[in-house]
């Protein structure tokens, strides 16, 4: 093993410790009651372990990021295949031990992924494009992570949103022609590792309906391609799969069906029967869970899923899921499990373990206490990891919080509840932080709450129509036609993260720290000037993330050290926590936005993250309703908008990369959401004059149900993700929605290393402009370029910049 891999598995290979309130124990210490200075009321944590408690998954990163660093040691050839599967192997087994040793009777196995659980069902499923060159057998690293990072040669899968998280999956692409086969066996190999560790988990595979619901029909098959006709091709591989699980010794088998909290129709509803029908023999003998999580599961669907025969347990999530509670108590099938997820895998907030013991007393008697399993909403895939990494977090709000770590010890404290053995000083420690959070006068801003409750007067839209404002704003930029710029972000060297991280540790002073983000800023705008770019940015070296930069100058926020959660592959983020009223102190950006346009003649954008996506970007408190917490956010971003307005700043972009995600799961609630959060997004610049120009920008969701909604946004500009999703997006306009202001469909994908060519641009922005007016098409990336390497961002944009050209020059020869 080389030194790289070494210095990975020596940050966890160290005594696991687990956080019980205040006090921290290793996980391998086993106390007895010799160990006089151990709190009795700990013993008993020990030594009662609950028989109903349930974890449907957890995160896979690491405490401080170990698999991230070990994924992009391997990538960059610095470390081989061997010491990446290493890593993920002390890792998996660190979950698993900290799962028994807290009590877990339903452990999970095969949520850890080194990229993505959705591409590893495909290639469990030997559904690998053939752009791919797999010739069969088991998938290697080179097939698995070509497939969702693209080589040289071929582009990535398209990657979207998972439901309405942050995190981001693999979209499968499947046709008629797909040969499926049993190309991945790592449900079954991880199982036997866990087993040979003397932990007996419940083995996780995406269930068979979701998967084909949550794919796509392949480049080249037609769009009404019915992805449910290949259920019976997918099946036998399904079989295979449950035949070596219970060969290896399983004897209960989890399949998550998250799909079915959608609005479905009756024939997919029929799916599931169906495809569950068919498993029922090989399934003989297992007990079989199907979870559901996110959302209620409707009326329909729920009488489907429970009607199913080979089903042992149900998983409803009764966090978000409030009204399935009501479907429970009308009738729940005689003699199956409930695995109810009270404890949030959503959120970092402590349950309130009495109000959830209560739901859960309720729940026994209709359901029988021995059928009864305490378990999370959802996969803590989307939380923290553990508070123990977090010294410095202050301790108030630290008593208030719960991470991943911490969750797995409520699920079996209420388990060991309900079999009568309550922990007295656990739940009385818990009840006293839940009165805490209430009572905290740091929670609550009276004024900030007036100035958000007056806002739902109006519709704050700005006077004049965009085509006028275009008028306005064209007078004054003087730009060709195809503008060029970029979305905001440029990569972050080690350098630049060394400075930012001495100098939040005050080993470099302000002066100095000043100094070295102006060279940087500099350096970039050198940079596009001479690749001649038209609208430049300032490249955003003093911003850690989009959302925590900004949070970090507001008030209401609190934020960790090690609070990563996964977005993508090897790329997390680590959300703010929104703990109390919000609003803005002091300018935050107009230091460095009109440092930047000094270094130029160019417009310089100021670069602003949206209140929506600020908002579901972070841990959002629980105890209000998220749009009122959205217009207090909007409120702070308008005054700082106002502000680059005022030190002369004509172009101001403000992201909302989230809100589409934002969008409920289902379609009855659609409306509300989209009309608080379009709203927020006016609310921050309603007052600027016609003449400067708002842009917005949004990545990797499917935009085409709310594009009426992005058309109200009443922004100047809209950059968009386009290239990684075949362009989707421009279907809408194929189909006739008129769209009057600017727009930059993403003309390459910065998630891939790969460098696209100048023919391949100029070729997809002429395949915009069979759609678009070229007088408000702009040419862009699809997102921001920070983690990218200046190796690749250099000839990328230098190509889609001689692509516009090329373009100019035939328009100005055609007319």
């Amino acid at each position: 093993m080389n030194q790289v891999s070494q210095h990975i598995l020596a940050s966890f290979t160290s005594l696991r410790v687990i956080s019980v309130g205040s006090l921290s124990f290793p996980s391998s210490f086993t106390p007895t009651n010799s160990n006089s200075n151990f709190p009795p009321f700990l013993l008993r944590y020990f030594s009662v372990r609950a028989m109903a408690s349930h974890v449907v998954g957890y995160p896979r990163m690491g405490p401080k990021r170990e698999l991230k660093f070990a994924l992009e040691s391997f990538w960059d050839g610095k470390s081989s295949a061997e010491d990446l599967q290493n890593v993920a192997a002390e890792l998996r087994s660190s979950i698993w031990k900290q799962m028994s040793d807290a009590g877990i009777k339903f452990i999970p196995s095969n949520t850890f992924s080194c990229y993505d659980q959705v591409l590893d069902t495909t290639a469990m499923l030997g559904a690998v494009p053939p752009r791919y060159g797999w010739n069969g057998g088991e998938i290697g690293f080179d097939v698995y992570f070509s497939m969702a990072r693209g080589n040289a040669s071929v582009p990535a899968m398209e990657m979207t949103k998972w439901f309405d998280t942050n995190y981001h999956y693999i979209v499968p692409e499947l046709g008629p022609e797909v040969n499926f086969s049993y190309a991945s066996h790592k449900a079954v190999i991880e199982y036997k590792e866990a087993k040979a560790l003397g932990v007996d988990t419940v083995p996780v595979l995406v269930g068979p309906v979701s998967y084909l619901l949550l794919s796509k029909p392949a480049k080249g098959v037609e769009k009404s391609f019915s992805l449910l006709s290949l259920i019976d091709k997918i099946l036998p591989v399904y079989q295979e799969v449950v035949a070596e699980l219970k060969a290896a010794g399983a004897t209960w088998i989890q399949f998550d069906e998250p799909k079915l909290v959608m609005d479905l129709g009756a024939h997919e509803l029929q799916a599931f029967t169906h495809a569950y029908s068919a498993l029922e023999a090989s399934l003989s003998g297992l007990n079989v869970l199907i979870e559901t999580y996110f959302a209620d599961v409707p009326v329909e669907a729920y009488k489907t899923l429970i009607s199913l025969k080979c089903v042992t347990g149900f998983g409803f999530d009764l966090v978000r899921g409030t009204k399935t509670l009501d479907l429970i108590k009308g009738g729940f099938p005689s003699g199956k499990y409930l695995f109810a997820g009270v404890v949030d895998g959503r959120n970092i907030w402590a349950n309130d373990l009495a109000s959830s013991l209560s739901v859960l007393h309720a729940l026994e008697g209709i359901v029988g206490k021995d059928k009864l399993v305490v378990s999370t909403s959802c996969s803590l895939l989307h939380t923290a990891v553990d508070l123990v990494n977090e010294p410095k977090l202050d301790k108030e709000i630290k008593s208030w919080l719960a991470f991943a770590a911490q969750k797995v010890v409520e699920v079996n404290a209420l388990a060991k509840a309900l079999s009568g053995q309550k922990d007295g000083a656990f739940f009385s420690a818990n009840a006293a932080a839940q009165a805490s959070r209430k009572s905290s006068p740091r929670v609550t801003n009276e004024a900030v709450q007036q100035a958000a409750a007056a806002l739902k007067g109006s519709d704050h839209r700005r006077a004049t129509n965009v085509s006028d404002r275009l008028d306005a704003q064209q007078k004054k930029l003087n730009l060709p036609i195809l503008p060029t710029t970029t979305i905001g972000s440029f990569p972050q060297t080690l350098e630049l993260r060394r400075v930012r991280r001495e100098y939040k540790a005050k080993k470099v002073s302000e002066e100095d720290y000043v100094e070295a983000i102006k060279k940087e800023i500099n350096k970039v705008v050198k940079l596009q000037e001479e690749l001649d770019i038209d609208v430049l940015v300032h490249g955003e070296p003093e911003r850690n993330d989009m959302v925590e930069y900004f949070g970090e100058q507001l008030s209401g926020f609190a934020f960790t050290a090690n609070g990563w959660v996964q977005s993508y592959g090897s790329r997390c983020v680590k959300p703010p926590i929104i703990y109390g009223d919000v609003s803005r102190p002091k300018a935050m950006t107009v230091f460095w936005s009109s440092l930047a346009q000094s270094m130029t003649k160019r417009p310089m954008k100021g670069m602003l993250t949206g209140p929506v996506t600020i908002l579901n970007w972070s841990f959002v408190r629980n105890d209000q309703p998220r749009f009122e917490t959205c217009y207090q956010i909007a409120l702070a971003i308008k005054d700082e908008v106002e502000d680059l307005e005022k030190a002369g700043i004509t172009v101001i972009q403000i992201d909302e990369a989230a809100l589409r995600e934002g969008l409920p799961l289902r379609k009855s609630e659609h409306a509300f959401y989209l009309n608080w959060a379009v709203h927020s997004f006016r609310i921050t610049n309603c007052g600027v004059e016609d003449s400067t120009q708002i842009h917005t920008h949004m990545c990797y969701s499917n935009f085409n149900d709310i594009i009426h909604s992005i058309i109200d946004m009443d922004a100047d500009v809209i950059t968009i993700e386009n290239s990684r999703s075949d362009e989707k997006l421009l279907s809408v306009f194929r189909e006739g929605v008129k769209y009057g202001a600017g727009i930059g469909p993403g003309v390459y994908d910065i998630h891939s290393p790969r460098i696209p060519s100048e023919e391949e641009i100029a070729d997809r922005v002429e395949k915009m402009l069979a759609v678009l007016e070229c007088n408000i098409l702009w040419v862009n990336p699809d997102c921001g370029l920070k983690t990218r390497k200046y190796a690749e961002v250099k000839p990328a944009l230098s190509n889609m910049v001689a692509a516009a050209k090329r373009l100019r020059t035939k328009f100005a020869s055609s007319q």
